[in-house]
């Protein structure tokens, strides 16, 4: 069986897309699927910090590319999860040290051994993201629901739609503040998602516990925003799990002109 890649993104940094990438790759893990995540974030490598892996890197991604390591020897295996894997990226590189179609070739030599290819890509759109998206079967734009994050988000579902075949995209709202929606002081997840026009994979709150477990290198799949990941994972398995939305309508209309709605 051949593997989903799945490209993470965003419009902007600091949305917590690498925190969702390593989270979502431990809650499939758990779930008894082949997983490995790569690291195409060259130059500014954070995810194997979060998976706690930094002290185990022999080989990175650049190392493959350039031919000084097979792939299989740049593969980390996670010592607390099983099944999840870590390609990291080289850290004193810049991003042009990989191309698209080397991103491709990487891609389709690790299809056979995993279920699912997570791609962690860096934020923007230059060579990075063009690097993280050429593989992609599918696309999970991580965005916070606010107004800045939703608007590079809404450019790079742009640009993402210019692509032919264009990849299946969905959205993930990271550090939702319950309380903030409820008040009508923060886009609510029906705000979001009718602003982008895209399909919600989930809703994960935001959690002081996403920062601790990531310190220790362990995600917490059994604090709130960990049991957030395992409903987003089991929805990407094919369960008909609901994705929560509250439809409050707070900023919709003040918002309608800066997205030319």
């Amino acid at each position: 069986m051949s593997a989903r890649v799945i490209t993470v993104t965003s419009g902007k940094g600091g949305v917590g897309k690498t925190t969702v990438t390593a989270n979502l790759s431990a809650a499939l893990a758990n779930s008894g699927k082949r997983v490995v995540c790569i690291d195409a974030d060259i130059g500014l490598r954070n995810l194997d910090l979060i998976l706690g892996v930094e002290n185990r890197i022999v080989y990175d991604l650049v190392d493959v590319v350039e031919g000084r390591c097979r792939l299989q020897d740049a593969i980390i295996r996670h010592r607390s999860i099983n099944n999840l894997h870590v390609v990291p990226a080289a850290q004193t590189r810049e991003k042009s040290a990989v191309s698209p179609a080397q991103m491709i070739r990487i891609a389709n030599e690790l299809r056979p051994q995993f279920d699912f290819i997570l791609i962690d890509s860096p934020a923007g759109i230059e060579r990075g993201f063009k690097n993280a998206l050429a593989p992609a079967d599918e696309v999970l734009i991580v965005t916070n629901p606010e107004v800045s994050a939703v608007r590079d988000a809404d450019r790079i579902i742009g640009l993402i739609e210019l692509t032919d075949p264009p990849p299946k995209t969905s959205l993930v709202i990271n550090r939702a503040k319950v309380d903030l929606i409820r008040r009508g002081e923060m886009l609510s997840e029906g705000d979001v998602t009718d602003i982008l026009s895209i399909e919600l994979a989930g809703v994960v709150p935001d959690d002081e516990s996403v920062l601790i477990a990531g310190n220790k290198g362990i995600p917490d799949l059994d604090s709130r925003a960990g049991q957030a990941f395992r409903t987003i994972a089991r929805r990407l398995l094919g369960e008909n799990v609901v994705a929560k939305q509250d439809h409050s309508r707070g900023f919709f209309r003040r918002l309608a002109r800066i997205f030319g709605g």
